[in-house]
């Protein structure tokens, strides 16, 4: 198992170094104002503007995130990428909670599957950023006796919003692939719907709640980030894309700074899934890729 994670983070770290490589020697053999394949212009120009070096994105990170000012770009980055991974959390967990809630139901009822589930996969069609404006002015309305709703509840939402669908697919699918022999000996006991949910279903679903939950994550980072990029949510890591674009002419190496400092967001997401794998399939046998894999090691 040791010699196993350690070569998926053998091969995680060549694949970086190889992504780095051919970006260099794409910047030094690609066409400097772009180029056509069949007419078509999709070769990115190779010049500094918009390529610029990898050492050079990286030695940003040590520079003061502002002329005269003693905050280091790394600073800014990994405070904007701790407000957004908590709002990506939070809309994780609710995407979470109404994902499963949703799939229970649909398992529940056939009708409520047939006539609820089309719509759940239109929902995924909507465009995130002509919501956003949406959400913000409707959660400006919410006042529930001393509570008021917060402009950073809006970008949890729209996370939420996005992590919620591969959660209630996976499940609904889970919760389905029970063994109908396992079904019927549950009937032969009386047990009820509820008892076979939690005993029966529930254990079987988690291999497909799993990685349900892997897209739920990374769907949420999204989510928030392009919520604080539409809405202009002040902290988070979305607006920084947005401020240092904005210098993006005269310093193209540090709008890729805050790039990065969104893939670590998502990364960390990845990571809490990746915990809660290992609590879930705890005590559970291993998969039949798992045993060949070990079998080879």
């Amino acid at each position: 198992m040791t010699r196993r994670r350690l070569r998926t983070f053998a091969l995680a770290l060549v694949g970086l170094l190889a992504v780095a490589v051919l970006w260099e020697f794409y910047k030094l053999v690609g066409p400097q104002r772009g180029g056509e394949i069949f007419g078509w212009g999709i070769l990115p120009r190779a010049n500094d503007n918009v390529m610029p070096h990898v050492w050079d994105m990286f030695a940003r990170y040590t520079e003061p995130d502002r002329r005269g000012s003693e905050t280091r770009i790394w600073q800014t980055v990994l405070g904007g990428g701790w407000f957004t991974f908590r709002l990506a959390f939070l809309g994780f967990a609710i995407g979470a909670v109404v994902g499963v809630g949703l799939a229970v139901l649909m398992a529940r009822f056939r009708v409520v599957e047939r006539g609820l589930l089309p719509y759940l996969v239109v929902s995924q069609t909507v465009p995130l950023i002509a919501l956003a404006p949406l959400v913000v002015s409707w959660g400006g309305r919410v006042q529930v006796g001393d509570f008021v709703w917060p402009r950073w509840l809006s970008a949890s939402v729209l996370g939420a919003f996005l992590a919620f669908f591969p959660v209630a697919v996976g499940t609904l699918r889970g919760l389905k692939s029970s063994p109908p022999a396992a079904l019927e000996l549950m009937d032969s006991y009386a047990a009820s719907w509820r008892s076979s949910l939690f005993k029966l279903r529930f254990p079987a679903a988690v291999p497909q709640i799993v990685p349900a939950l892997r897209l739920a994550a990374t769907a949420s980072v999204v989510g928030v980030v392009v919520a604080e990029i539409s809405t202009g949510l002040q902290g988070g890591i979305g607006r920084l894309v947005i401020e240092y674009a904005r210098q993006a002419t005269s310093d193209p190496a540090k709008v890729y700074t805050a790039v990065f400092g969104a893939a670590l967001v998502g990364l960390g997401m990845a990571g809490i899934v990746a915990l809660l794998d290992k609590l879930l399939m705890r005590g559970r046998p291993p998969t039949e890729p798992d045993i060949v894999m070990g079998a080879t090691t």
